[in-house]
Order: structure tokens, then sequence, then C-alpha cells
């Protein structure tokens, strides 16, 4: 076989997939969401490929006007599959709150009790995404491990 003439393999867009408990949480936080049954035949990847953004798609992306309601719904379900990973490893509920400007910038925190475990200032939310799947893992992991640090720190705050 010529390999000069052959094509290098295409590399799955967001990369390799990767096995990790905040994936597999936001998974069910989306399908949680289809009460009729319309995504049972997709599978997890279907299902997560919006939260994937390549640079070239970034730069595409206008950062003006309203966020799309779809890009808002995600952006929640990304801090819900958060709360409910911080639930599983402490025991203490962890809701969210948001407050979207209409131009794409805002806050989400997450409480436990009386306690904020996550309290993170959004910009460039019509850019929210990930470049890989490992990205995405890692990023949702961070805010899981400091929120339950915090629920540690301070677990009388959090269970209040």
């Amino acid at each position: 076989m010529d390999t000069a003439t052959e094509a290098p393999p295409e590399i799955p867009r967001g990369g390799e997939m990767v096995e990790s408990p905040f994936l597999t949480q936001l998974v069910a936080v989306i399908r949680a969401e289809d009460s009729h049954g319309q995504w049972d035949m997709k599978s997890d990847v279907d299902l997560l490929e919006e939260f994937i953004v390549t640079k070239e798609e970034r730069r595409e992306m206008p950062i003006t006007g309203d966020p799309e309601p779809e890009l808002i719904w995600r952006l929640t379900r990304f801090y819900d599959a958060v709360g409910l990973m911080v639930e599983k490893r402490t025991g203490c509920m962890a809701t969210q709150m948001q407050k979207m400007h209409h131009e794409g910038f805002g806050r989400v925190v997450l409480i436990a009790g009386r306690l904020v475990v996550v309290s993170k200032h959004l910009r460039d939310v019509h850019r929210f995404g990930f470049e890989t799947w490992a990205k995405l893992a890692e990023a949702g992991d961070k805010l899981v491990d400091e929120a339950v640090k915090l629920v540690e720190q301070f677990p009388e705050a959090a269970r209040a």
C-alpha cells in the first residue's frame, strides 16, 4: 500500500470520547428532560454533541445579540449536572440560580443549604462549549471537586 496517498485517519469532532462520571451525569440530566422518549435512540455522543465547539466554530460565532434558548438550556443542564454530582458526593443538594443578561453575560451560583458552593461569572455565553470531550469532563469535574471541598470545609452551613 502506498502510504503517501492514504489520508490520515479523521479525528472525531471533540477528539476521542472519555469515560467520566461527570459526562455520564450530564447525559442523565439531558435524558431526564425527554419525557416523550424522542431521544431514546440517540447515543450519548449525539446528546452531548452541542457541548463541543471547535476553535473555528467559536471564531465564527457572533458575540452580540441574545443567546439562543438552546444555548441557555445547555448551560443550565451543565450546571444541573454539577449540582447533582455534588449531591451524590456529599449528600447535600446543590441547586443553581442563574441570572443572564440578554447580551450574553451573567452569573450562576450553586447553593447547598446556606453555602454558596459555586459562583461563576459568565461572559460570552454565545460561545459556551468545549473543544474536546476531555475538556468538557475536566471543567465539570473541577467545579464539582471545588464545591465538594467547600461542603467538607463548611458542613454545618451546607446542611442548614
